[in-house]
């Protein structure tokens, strides 16, 4: 059996960063490195703590033009790089892209919303997957012309998983200081599947 139960996040992880070209591979980086030097510094003035933000992607790659029948001819180079950050205040998340775009993030990859402590909707789930093993149990034993003895084995499986980030779309500019980009929280599933072995008796 089975239970579920649902709750409001409380917390939000974000992937963005900063992804600039140049003809030459170190113009490219340096570019990247003061872009990105504004973004972390905005992203504190946010109130996105030091030990929130990560380094998840730093690349370096040459860019080609293609044309048919020609070689690929060398355009330049990109580089990139990005960040994950986690905001424990979701009613700062709005403004803290707001304030990394305008800072000169332009690559916004994924956002996913979690639990900082799961263990409560957890065990509302447990709660609930007991009672509805219980009950199958009864349904069983009634419909083979038993009852139910006794519970011999009961094992657990799955739990809380923080859902994958899902794409969010950048954006080059804001039109108010003021407003503040909408982000809908929603709610995440919780989910406790449990196996229990159970004695029938006439």
């Amino acid at each position: 059996a089975y239970g579920e139960t649902r709750v409001a996040p409380d917390m939000a992880n974000i992937s963005l960063g900063v992804v600039t070209e140049a003809p030459t591979a170190a113009g490219a980086l340096s570019a990247n490195s003061e872009r990105m030097t504004q973004v972390m510094a905005a992203l504190k003035k946010a109130g996105i703590a030091e030990k929130d933000i990560q380094t998840s992607g730093l690349n370096l790659s040459p860019q080609y033009d293609y044309v048919q029948n020609e070689p690929p001819r060398l355009r330049g180079y990109q580089a990139s790089n990005q960040v994950t950050i986690r905001v424990n205040d979701l009613d700062r998340l709005g403004a803290a892209v707001d304030a990394t775009v305008k800072a000169g993030a332009n690559n916004v990859n994924g956002i996913s919303f979690g639990l900082k402590d799961p263990s409560a909707a957890e065990n509302t789930a447990r709660e609930a997957a007991v009672k509805a093993l219980s009950a199958k149990a009864d349904l069983y034993a009634r419909a083979t012309g038993h009852r139910v003895g006794r519970l011999v084995t009961l094992s657990e499986g799955g739990g809380y998983s923080p859902p994958s980030p899902m794409p969010v779309m950048a954006y080059a500019r804001m039109e108010k200081a003021s407003d503040a980009t909408p982000v809908s929280a929603g709610e995440l599933q919780v989910r406790i599947d449990i196996t229990g072995l159970y004695e029938l008796v006439r």
